[in-house]
Formats: C-alpha cells, structure tokens, sequence
C-alpha cells in the first residue's frame, strides 16, 4: 500500500494559497490549493526558502517556484485532510487538528480524529463571522456532524474492508493507495474527497493519493487478554454506509438503488500469538474475523413524527419494492455469501404490519436460494426479564453459524484454513437494542467455537469460565452498542445491562426509561439539523454557490402555530409567579390559576393536536413525498390529518433538493 503523510504543516499565503507541507519524509511533495480559483496542484521536488531560514521540503506554491517569504505558518500539526464541501458562499478545507489514538492493530496505529480547523477558500468568507445567516447555519451543520460523530482512520491500515475481504484481494492491491482499494459504501468522506480524487484521476503527475486520507464513521476496541497460558487480542469493528445515512426517523427503510438506513457491519477479530508474545507484541500468527451485519427492513417504510411517543408507521407499496429488496439482497450475497435474515420485530400491536410486509416480500423471493429467513419474537419469547432466553435464537441459528464459519487465517499456511462462506443480516425495527443482543450473542457462541477449535478452551469449556475475557466481551459489546445507538438515535443504546453484565437488572429498566425520553426529545426536536448535517456532508444534498435560500433559516409556519408555544411558556411563568411572589391584596388566586392552568391546557392541546407542525424537520431535503404518501399501503394513527404543506416545487428548486434528480424516498 502507498503510505499517507501522518503530519503536515500548514502555510498561509494571505488571500493566495494554502500549502500543505509533509512534516517527514524529507523532501516529499508539497499541496498547494489556491484560494481565488480553488485549483490543486502538486509541487514539484526540491528546496524552498522561508526568511533566513533553509528546510529541505518541497518548493510549496506553483512548480518551481519558492514559499513566498510573507507566507504563515499555522502553529497547528495537521494530521490529515478530511476534504472539502461546497457550501453557499465558499468552498472549505476540512483539516484535522487532533487525534486519539485507539489502539494498534495489525501492526499500524489507529486513531479517531477529536478536532477539525475549516478553511474558507473565498477570501471574503470567515468562517468565524459568516457573511450571512445561511452560510452560519450551514457551516454549524458541519461543525455538529464533525464534532458529534465517531470518525476513525489509519495511515497504513484499510479500516473499510474485513479481513478476508482485504485476503482476496491482496495481490490485485499491491502498489495501491488506501483510499483506492476501500469499501466504497464505508469510505465515509469520499464525497468530500472528490476534489482530490477527481484531480488524481485527471493527471498522472498530479498523484494527490499520499494526502486522500479514508476515514470511517463506527467504532473501534482492541484488548489484550491471556487464557491458558496464550496471549490473544480481540478487537471489535463497525463501519457505517455512508449510503442511505441518517437519523432514526428520517432515515428508514430502502431507496431504489437497493441501499437501506443504518447499514452497520460489524467484524470481530480474534487474534493469537502462538509464540507467545507478550502485550507488546505486534503482529499475529492467526487471525480470526466473524463479519455480521445490520441493516433497515428493506421496504419502503418510514414513521413519521407526530409528538405522540409512536410515530405513524407508514408502509409504501410502490411498484419498485420488490426491485429494490432483490437489489439489496442480491449485493449482500454477492459481497458476503448467503445471508441469513434474522428478523425481530414483535409479531403483533404496532410492528406488526411492517413484519407481515417484510414477510410477504420474502415469499415472493424464493428464487433467491441463498438468502434464508427467520423470525425471532424476542419480546415474548425474553419476556419477564428472561434475557437468558436468547439461546433459544442461538439454537435455531446453529446451522446456519457452521455452516456460514469464520475467516481463519495462519501465517504458517499460505491459503486461509476457512472462509466465512456467508453471514447473518439482524434486524429490528431501529436496528439498534435488540440488534446489539443478538448479535452479541451470536460473536459470543463463535467466539467460543473459535477458542475450542484452536484447542485454547477444552470442549466442554465456555467463554463464561474466564472472567478476564468475559468481561472485555461485555464491554467491548456494551460500548460498540451504545456509539451505535448515539450515531442513529443520539442516545445510548438500551438493554446494555445485559450486554454488559449478562442479567438484565432494574437498574437497566430505569436507565432504559431515561434514555427512551431523550430519544423521544431528540428525535422530534433535535433531528431535523442532524439530518441535513448527514446529508450536506455525505453529499446526498449540495447547494448553489453564491445564493442564500430564505426557507433555510426562515419559519414559514402560520403565525397561530409559532405564536402557542409562547402561549405554553408564558402560562407557566404566570402558573410560577403566581407561586412565588408576594400576594398584593387579601383576594383569592383561585380565578387566577385558574385562567393559567385553562391556558396551559389549551395551549398543550392544540401543540399536540398540530403536533407534526412542532417536528424539527430535515430544512435541506424535505420529506414531503413521504408525509404527504396517499398511495397504496399501511397508515397508522391520523397522520393524514395533521400533516403540513407539502413544500413547494419553487421552494424545492430553491432548496437545491430538484437538482438531485431523487425522490426523498430514495
């Protein structure tokens, strides 16, 4: 693989130019991206001068030509370039500035990027005073994504691809840089990468690949253990699609192209040093991975926010459902081989339609002879706290697990021992907590087959009866569920104490009630900018320069809409006033409170009744062609009641959202 500069310094010609310079090796090619045109261009080799002072770098603006004297130097360490994004007045440079390292696998270092500096390239745009208030908003859209999502990378490691993705395809690799070999649909910057990409492509002495850093939005645990006597690492991986990526109830369901919301693949790697290394050692004399993944009902589905706690589930039958489901199937058997399609929902009340639908999908799919459906009703069959009934699922999964396998590799052979012949597809209906338990419990039962057949456990031996290994399992499970979960629903995941602990506990039923609040608060009123964060910065949306669109920053609502919950707080204030302060005369505050408490009630009424006005909804692709669905289908509740006004095909325009040439629902 060709390496990555891990440090660059920064130079700042004025108005001019920004130029990377490599920090080591000595003598290594300079970057310099120019303000005015936004041309990149590669410096050629060779020396420059900086004031009195000779450093054997790169000449660092035009080919041969030296870093102009009046020239600053940033007193940051730039550890890499995360891209660049488009937004209305500017196009910006996304560096990073800090990093954390997360542990060391094969051999390279892995970190997570902690702080981002964003560069204007307009010379009249400030990213600390924008010009305007669409240019602020749109620039908090990236600053929240950055700072609010887990964002990995390596220098000389390909985060995006398992193991035996990566084995395949080793020799084809040779010679080639990360970001041309990674996953596509886990390359999460790749769109913000195009510039460089496109530049790479486009000239072959214009080779921006040692600067093109791939990075992944999952999560990372590695952990060192020792049982028997041998030393083993186990490490946890999951990647994020970057296709279909959103928040719990803006994103669900497929698009037409087969992608579907919250796609997570998970890997679990199991190394072991036969030699015996100690926890300083570096590399691995077998390697182990079991992939599994999770993924949206692959229907049209969505829920649409109405302030009740349940959303109004709504299922599409469009003519294309059945194409899109094929679609997606068929590219998970081809990257990953048969697929076993656990299925959680509850068989009855409110999920039950989109269970039936999924059902009757799958029937109509039988052609399809490497794809396997089950169902598990894991609230009925786990209820009353009897989580430990889980192995009810294991045992209807067995052969599907053997038969599937692992990636076995070891040095002391030249082909794999095994490859995993296919993998488990799990899903709920968020695809996030009763996902987590099963999936755990799925790397938990290979885990132990693995250890047995390397002959480190005797056969009646379980993960169970080593407290050490047992407790980094749990945790690194526990943790990789909740950053999951925060990535999807912005909070923790729910029945971790499980996870974590192998019980679940009345302690983990009152942490799960809090959290199923905050999720109520931030998915109505919080999500609509984190959706637009997703879909400026994987760019599913990307506007016009220059032009600010009003609808972005403005409330359009009717003035009777805006004006109630004013009505609502400042009812309560009077409701406290009335509490506190000194009484004036000697007459009773019945009447009073009385006209407050009217005032609240009716306020409250009417915010719940227009409780799909009160939503904090995505502004940069409105989701008017799914609230305003009235084709063939299922509809919960009285969503057809209350909806808003559909935006629009003006204000659409405007937005930027026709451009695209998709549909919402896609």
């Amino acid at each position: 693989m060709k390496l990555l500069h891990q440090r660059l310094n920064l130079y700042t010609d004025g108005n001019e130019t920004y130029t990377f310079v490599p920090a080591e090796p000595v003598g290594t090619r300079s970057l310099t991206i120019y303000r005015n045109s936004g041309d990149i261009v590669l410096n050629r080799e060779g020396k420059y001068f900086h004031g009195s002072l000779s450093s054997s770098y790169t000449f660092c603006t035009a080919p041969n030509t030296p870093l102009p004297a009046s020239s600053e130097r940033s007193g940051k360490t730039i550890y890499g370039i995360l891209g660049m994004v488009t937004l209305m007045m500017s196009e910006y440079i996304i560096i990073i500035t800090g990093r954390e390292l997360r542990g060391r696998f094969m051999s390279n270092n892995v970190y997570r990027a902690t702080d981002y500096d964003i560069l204007p390239l307009n010379p009249d745009a400030s990213v600390q005073n924008p010009p305007n208030t669409a240019e602020a908003h749109l620039l908090a859209l990236v600053r929240s994504h950055l700072y609010g999502g887990q964002f990995l990378f390596s220098y000389g490691w390909d985060l995006t691809r398992r193991l035996q993705a990566q084995w395949e395809t080793l020799q084809e690799d040779a010679g080639k840089a990360l970001w041309d070999v990674a996953d596509d649909r886990f390359f999460w910057n790749k769109f913000l990468q195009s510039r460089l990409i496109d530049v790479t492509h486009a000239n072959s002495d214009q080779n921006l690949s040692a600067y093109i850093l791939p990075v992944i939005y999952g999560t990372f645990d590695i952990r060192p253990t020792r049982v028997n006597g041998h030393y083993l690492r186990l490490c946890l991986i999951s990647r994020r699609s970057r296709y279909r990526a959103g928040t719990r109830y803006f994103r669900r369901g497929i698009d037409r192209e087969g992608h579907v919301a919250n796609f997570v693949e998970t890997e679990q790697v199991l190394l072991v040093d036969t030699a015996g290394a100690d926890s300083n050692g570096d590399e691995a004399s077998i390697q182990l991975s079991f992939v599994q993944i999770r993924g949206s009902i692959p229907l049209f589905w969505a829920e649409i926010n109405t302030l009740r706690y349940k959303p109004d589930l709504q299922i599409m039958e469009l003519q294309d459902t059945l194409d899109a489901t094929r679609k997606h199937l068929e590219e998970q058997v081809s990257l990953y081989g048969e697929a076993s399609l656990v299925s959680l929902v509850n068989h009855k009340g409110y999920e039950k339609p989109v269970k039936e639908a999924y059902e009757h999908r799958m029937a109509e799919l039988l052609d399809l002879t490497k794809v396997r459906y089950q169902y598990f009703d894991f609230h009925s069959e786990c209820k009353h706290m009897r989580w430990d009934r889980i192995s009810v699922l294991i045992d209807q999964m067995q052969e599907d697990l053997n038969k599937q396998g692992y990636f076995h590799l070891d040095s002391r052979n030249q082909k794999p021992i095994v490859l995993q012949q296919g993998t488990i597809r799990t899903n709920c209906m968020d695809n996030l907590d009763r996902t987590n338990v099963a999936q755990a419990a799925f790397a938990k039962w290979t885990l132990g087959k693995q250890l047995r057949e390397l002959g480190i456990l005797n056969e009646n031996e379980a993960v169970d009866n080593y407290e050490e290994l047992i407790k980094d399992f749990r945790e690194m499970w526990s943790d990789h569920a909740n950053e999951i979960s925060v990535a999807y629903s912005g909070t923790g995941a729910l029945k971790t104490d499980f996870t974590r602990t192998g019980q679940r506990t009345k302690m983990g039923l009152l942490e799960d009630g809090y959290k199923s609040v905050m999720r109520y608060l931030k998915n109505n009123f919080f999500d609509g900018a984190r959706q637009d964060a997703f879909d400026l910065m994987t760019g599913t949306w990307t506007p016009r320069r220059g032009w600010s669109p009003a609808s972005l920053v403005s409330d359009r609502r009717p003035l009777i809409i805006r004006a109630m919950p004013y009505v609502l707080w400042f009812s309560v204030f009077m409701i406290f006033a009335g509490l506190t302060l000194p009484r004036a005369s000697d007459w009773s505050l019945f009447y009073y409170f009385l006209l407050w408490f009217i005032m609240v009630a009716l306020s409250v009424t009417f915010i719940f009744i227009h409780g799909i006005e009160y939503v904090n909804w995505p502004r940069l692709l409105p989701l008017s062609d799914i609230v305003h669905y009235d084709g063939p289908g299922y509809r919960s509740g009285h969503a057809a009641k209350t909806r808003p006004r559909a935006a629009s095909k003006l204000e659409e325009i405007e937005m930027g959202t026709m451009s695209t040439g998709k549909s919402r629902m896609d």
